[in-house]
């Protein structure tokens, strides 16, 4: 990728005099779009190998060879961001993307896909959305800038789209498997990030190239070196750092809970996948609603108390009512109720980190965050498992519960004192409310 483009990075255009929001339209379908191709792949491929191999082992080896290397190249690729420009990197992943997934059908037309060139062609896909995903974030403050939008909005909207396609998609997936067969699908997989790099082509927001000399070019260090920066800046950020490892854990418990506990506790208590379903489906609908309610004030509210009071709604009583004997009713209350706070996060923590990161580190420092945050995913299941079988369901909800909010308190006890930006108004407002 390097060696077929311009080492240059990118400078910053001066913000239009005009709103131009056909960039802000442009990727916000390309979200839907990429969004509902992943959903397509994660369910038909490793449907796929455990039609074909009547093996769980194999199963769970195509979902470890895509996700590894995906979480790998997003640590690893924030420099190439930052060096080559987002716009190019979203374009270059999500074309080869298109081809390397599209392999996959072709070959097994072709009946020349064996399980290892599967778990190869899996792992290209991986390693190339990983970069790709995180520089399509690195372009948001681009986009705010060219549609004249405070960043909350853009964000907002992001978390909307991506919340709403995610509920919508599972139902695509199932419709394109059932007609078309598992590995059939994956044509649509591979067209959708065709359609996501022409909408970036047509509309992203360029940048002007900067014009360096050489020894400019080599006063920004080697890779390693531009690498080691974005580790420093992040681990330095006393708000930023607590709150990457505080999204690690809760992302992790969040993967064990839709994983295992959720499911052993339907059966446990006599229900099956309809109510399963029926839960998650209650929390991601009003989960969505607000993520467009923080997209259409996200600007006016205080980010640090929005942030953990969203938290502390759609964090620990999830769990703690699970824990609990309580009719399936107030389950699906609490998870409904929960999904308010969840609509905030994601808007509220995307906002903060594009303000607090320099321009030219923020593909770095990104993709170093997100791959942090995603760590302990792969990870949920087998520790719920491990945890059940040890202590018990209920106490497991317990520990949950508990593990959930004392990471939710951490921005309180690592960020008292640091500023979470935002509008002045709304800043105003939270310091008369947390110190009056």
């Amino acid at each position: 990728m390097t060696a077929t483009l311009a080492p240059q990075p990118a400078v910053d255009t001066p913000p239009p005099s005009t709103p131009n929001r056909a960039p802000l339209i442009a990727f916000l379908v390309a979200n839907v779009v990429s969004v509902c191709g992943t959903r397509v792949s994660a369910i038909a491929i490793p449907w796929f190998v455990l039609v074909s191999t009547g093996s769980p082992t194999k199963t769970g080896l195509v979902s470890l060879a895509e996700m590894l290397p995906l979480v790998l190249s997003k640590a690893f690729g924030g420099p190439l961001i930052d060096r080559i420009g987002p716009r190019r990197i979203s374009i270059v992943a999500d074309t080869a993307s298109a081809l390397v997934v599209a392999l996959i059908p072709l070959l097994h037309t072709l009946h020349l896909l064996s399980f290892p060139l599967l778990l190869g062609l899996v792992g290209v896909a991986g390693a190339l959305r990983g970069p790709g995903d995180a520089a399509k974030g690195t372009l948001v403050p681009d986009i705010a800038e060219a549609a004249r939008v405070p960043l909350e909005r853009v964000t907002g909207l992001e978390s909307t789209t991506e919340r709403l396609a995610g509920f919508l998609a599972f139902g695509l997936a199932g419709g394109l498997i059932a007609l078309l067969g598992e590995v059939n699908a994956l044509w649509i997989d591979a067209a959708s990030f065709a359609v996501c790099a022409a909408l970036f082509v047509t509309w992203a927001p360029h940048r002007r190239a900067g014009t360096k000399s050489a020894a400019e070019i080599k006063e920004e260090g080697s890779y390693v070196q531009r690498l080691r920066e974005g580790w420093q800046f992040l681990r330095k950020d006393k708000l930023m750092m607590p709150l990457v490892l505080m999204i690690s854990v809760t992302n992790l418990i969040d993967a064990a809970a839709t994983a295992v506990l959720i499911p052993v506790w339907m059966r446990t208590h006599g229900y099956g996948p309809g109510e399963t379903g029926l839960v998650l489906t209650a929390f991601f609908i009003t989960a969505t609603a607000f993520a467009l309610v923080a997209a259409a004030i996200g600007e006016r509210i205080p980010r640090r108390v929005a942030f953990i009071l969203s938290f502390l709604i759609a964090g620990a009583p999830r769990f703690l009512v699970l824990a609990l004997d309580v009719p399936f009713w107030v389950v699906l209350v609490t998870f409904a109720v929960g999904g308010i706070g969840g609509g905030f996060i994601n808007p509220v923590l995307g906002a903060l980190f594009i303000e607090r990161v320099p321009r030219p580190m923020l593909g770095r420092v990104g993709s170093l965050a997100e791959s942090i945050g995603w760590a302990g995913i792969p990870l949920g299941g087998v520790l719920a498992g491990a945890t059940i079988a040890g202590f018990g369901l209920a106490s497991t909800f317990l520990i949950a519960a508990g593990l959930y909010l004392a990471a939710t308190l951490a921005p309180i006890l690592f960020g008292r004192h640091e500023d979470w930006g935002g509008h002045p108004t709304a800043k105003k407002a939270e310091q008369d409310l947390l110190d009056p």
